[in-house]
């Protein structure tokens, strides 16, 4: 079996590489292509890499190149984690928003919609590669804006699967609250990404008993910490919101907020100066703690159970993922990318059953919906009405001169990313 890693240059991938060592039965390995422009990364963390292996008797091979065409050549599975721009191009989209008054995020908002018009483009040029080498190959996106990128990777014809690792964190976080091994919690994880809800957790299996409201009654305070959200939301909403809500649900309090501190951008680059230092060292050959921080928690973990379901046998037969909607949301096109739980195998996800959605979270979920149409449409055709339509369209947005003072910035911001700018 052989994966290639697109963006494998990324201080992410030595999570990624612990999680093939370790579940190398669950995914067994034979050949890992990393994949980055960026030469001087490629090596430090394909030295890293090589050494994760050795140290946990992986008798698989690394090896790395920044020629795309090479690298996906045979490969049965190539996962993408792409920034374009890098961490700069992240440090504007979280602060020109702020100029406007609208939040400044890398995955929603004005961020996120500059992030997609860039990123799509890139995207499509390397599956179609992948396309050209094997035809039978599956892409696993982990590039954000996950939803969209995915839908126009779908919508492409290409045999793609979305993936986030919200649905895992918050397996996990339940599974440590209720004292049992995470493979017992089942989530009625339910939206598009990074907007979803948890409206139930479920022990032992799909249709198992709901314990989530005694997770709520016994660490409502915790759950809602670590959502950063006040506690009377988790208790009137009485599910859980992605973390990702708090943006929709506070916005002004997170627009002042980041109105005072650095970036997250800023200190996610100073993290990844420091990591990369590490990476370096020839006696490393284990993911440092540092990398927890860096974000990403339980990716490697998602993307072992998503590969080996897609490939073989060896993956759950029930996953969390990002796909065509295919009427599972009534409300929304067949054609709509929803993150949902689904039974994923050799033939792709399938969207399992969803109960009625109360209107307040399908009516944001269908404006949210009608954003990425039109964010979609700006990537793949651009112009800069286009933009504009988008913006205007997202909730978060929403205003005439807030869209129209935002898409000059965005094209001001991204001109050497746009085609056609």
């Amino acid at each position: 079996m052989k994966l290639a890693v697109v963006g494998g240059g990324s201080t992410y991938t030595p999570e990624l590489i612990d999680g093939f060592a370790r579940l190398r039965d669950t995914l067994p390995i034979e050949e890992l292509v990393l994949v980055d422009p960026a030469a001087d990364r490629l090596e430090l963390v394909g030295g890293l890499a090589r050494r994760i292996f050795a140290k946990q008797d992986h008798a698989g091979r690394i090896t790395t190149t920044t020629d795309v065409d090479a690298g996906v050549a045979d490969a049965d599975a190539v996962l993408l984690q792409l920034r374009v721009g890098g961490q700069a191009a992240r440090e504007r989209d979280e602060t020109w928003p702020l100029e406007c008054g609208c939040v400044g995020q890398e995955t929603t908002g004005a961020g996120g919609l500059a992030k997609a018009l860039r990123t799509v483009p890139v995207v499509l040029d390397i599956a179609e590669r992948v396309r050209r080498a094997n035809p039978d190959a599956w892409i696993i996106d982990f590039t954000n804006p996950v939803g969209i990128v995915t839908r126009a990777l779908l919508q492409a014809g290409h045999k793609a699967v979305g993936l986030c690792n919200v649905a895992i964190g918050f397996q996990r976080k339940f599974a440590r609250l209720l004292d049992v091994n995470p493979s017992e919690v089942h989530l009625d994880h339910v939206g598009l990404n990074h907007l979803t809800w948890e409206l139930g957790v479920r022990l032992g299996g799909p249709d198992g008993e709901n314990v989530l409201p005694h997770l709520l009654a016994e660490h409502g305070e915790a759950i809602a910490a670590d959502l950063r959200m006040d506690r009377r939301i988790v208790d009137r909403l009485g599910v859980v919101p992605s973390y990702y809500l708090r943006y929709f649900y506070a916005h002004d309090e997170v627009v002042r907020e980041l109105g005072t501190k650095p970036s997250r951008a800023a200190e996610v680059a100073a993290m990844e100066k420091e990591l990369l230092a590490m990476y370096g060292d020839p006696a490393l050959d284990e993911k440092p703690e540092l990398l927890a921080k860096r974000g990403g928690a339980f990716y490697s973990e998602a993307a072992v159970d998503l590969a080996a379901s897609l490939l073989g046998d060896g993956g759950s037969p029930v996953q969390v993922v990002n796909t065509y909607n295919r009427g599972t949301l009534p409300f929304l096109p067949d054609d709509a990318v929803i993150e949902v739980q689904a039974r994923v195998g050799r033939d792709g996800a399938a969207p399992l059953p969803v109960p009625a959605l109360d209107p307040l979270y399908a009516g944001l979920i269908a404006n949210v919906t009608a954003y990425e149409d039109l964010a979609l449409d700006a990537a793949l055709r651009g112009g800069r009405d286009r933009v504009f339509k988008a913006l205007l369209a997202h909730p978060l947005i929403g205003q005439f001169d807030y869209a129209e003072g935002l898409t000059d910035r965005l094209i001001a911001h991204n001109r050497e990313h746009l085609a056609w700018a």
